[in-house]
């Protein structure tokens, strides 16, 4: 087998979304037999990932991963002959950018999942460097042009395990929830930023003629409203990352955010509303639309994303009614199931990564 030693570079902006797209990208390296750091700036983030991360250590080896304090890396030494991912254009620690030339270091820039067409074109692209290192950008992506999805090999089957046994059982054993949720229940994940329109998203649930349950990990946000009408709202406690995927399985409908989260939710294979990370100018409601594009919703679910994401409460009101009403319903889950089968055939985005390093340093 060939190896490649990975150092990951790590800085947090997004909330928990950088720090779990690095770490579950640096387990599945791992996994596939690759020595790998992880060098990340604000540890106590990934902490709540990963709940057997000692903050306070000065490194710590979990699942294979070397976990260490961004400041360690200045007085590191790149990897010889191995990969340097700065996730998401981050700035290496510039002593040790200054030490990869002589360490036939391939560089690897990260770079944030996108559905835009244009990614497909610069995906796997030279980018050349003062020093000679040769630099690469990498795109993860919903098309068989880009890097592809995270996805670990037993994924799916491990999907399928967990819904031929009951939801109510899973669910308790995983929150502590003292009773489960009826069976005729609409779980729904609430997994949000805090400007999320929650009161027309409340509004909406509680009008349905069946029991819903919302469960909302960690905090609950300020906003939200107590039970009313068939709406049951439960705070859950945060899950660690490992366990996530466990949680979506359990829901009909994720309200989820951010990157690593979209991914998950994907996977599962249920209906989904995204609120993606605000940028400068609006420019994430034209990410959003490129990804609505390929996403195919039928025209109430992806306006009721578009409302989630305006923060617009009476719209997400009236596209969530509609979005919960048949045959909407019904092709809204039938898509959601359908498009996860599709994304399935793509690259997983660790094993295409190595694959693409190794065939970079031989051709070197």
């Amino acid at each position: 087998m060939n190896i490649l030693p990975f150092d990951l570079f790590c800085r947090v902006v997004d909330n928990f979304g950088d720090a779990g797209v690095c770490w579950r990208l640096a387990r599945r390296l791992a996994a596939l037999g690759q020595p790998v750091r992880l060098w990340i700036d604000r540890p106590e983030v990934l902490a709540r990932l990963l709940p057997a991360l000692d903050v306070q250590a000065g490194e710590q080896v979990l699942d294979g991963v070397r976990i260490a304090p961004w400041h360690r890396a200045e007085q590191a030494m790149p990897p010889r002959g191995g990969v340097v991912v700065e996730a998401f254009a981050c700035d290496l620690p510039p002593a040790y950018e200054a030490a990869m030339a002589g360490r036939d270091c391939l560089w690897i820039n990260l770079e944030y999942l996108s559905a835009e067409s244009w990614v497909e074109g610069c995906h796997g692209l030279p980018s050349p460097q003062a020093n000679g290192v040769s630099k690469f950008f990498f795109f993860p992506g919903f098309t068989p042009s880009t890097g592809g999805l995270l996805r670990e090999p037993d994924l799916l089957a491990r999907h399928a395990d967990a819904q031929a046994q009951d939801r109510g059982v899973r669910l308790q054993a995983l929150t502590g929830l003292p009773t489960a949720p009826p069976a005729d229940a609409l779980c729904v994940l609430l997994f949000c930023y805090p400007d999320a329109p929650l009161a027309g998203l409340c509004a909406a649930l509680a009008d349905l003629e069946r029991p819903v349950w919302m469960l909302v990990p960690g905090d609950r946000p300020a906003a939200a409203p107590r039970d009313r009408d068939g709406l049951r709202i439960r705070s859950i406690p945060f899950v660690p990352q490992s366990r996530f995927d466990e949680l979506l399985w359990c829901c009909d409908l994720n309200f989820i955010r951010g990157e690593d989260s979209l991914v998950r939710a994907l996977w599962a294979g249920v209906p989904l509303v995204w609120q993606i990370y605000r940028q400068a100018e609006d420019i994430h409601l034209d990410k959003l639309e490129a990804w609505l594009g390929r996403a195919r919703w039928p025209a109430p679910a992806a306006e009721l994303t578009r409302a989630w994401n305006r923060s617009d409460d009476d719209a997400v009101a009236r596209s969530l009614a509609a979005a919960l009403r048949e045959p909407v319903w019904s092709e809204w889950r039938a898509r959601s199931l359908a498009w996860r089968d599709e994304l399935a055939h793509l690259a997983d985005l660790g094993q295409d990564l190595l694959d693409f390093c190794l065939r970079m340093h031989q051709t070197r």
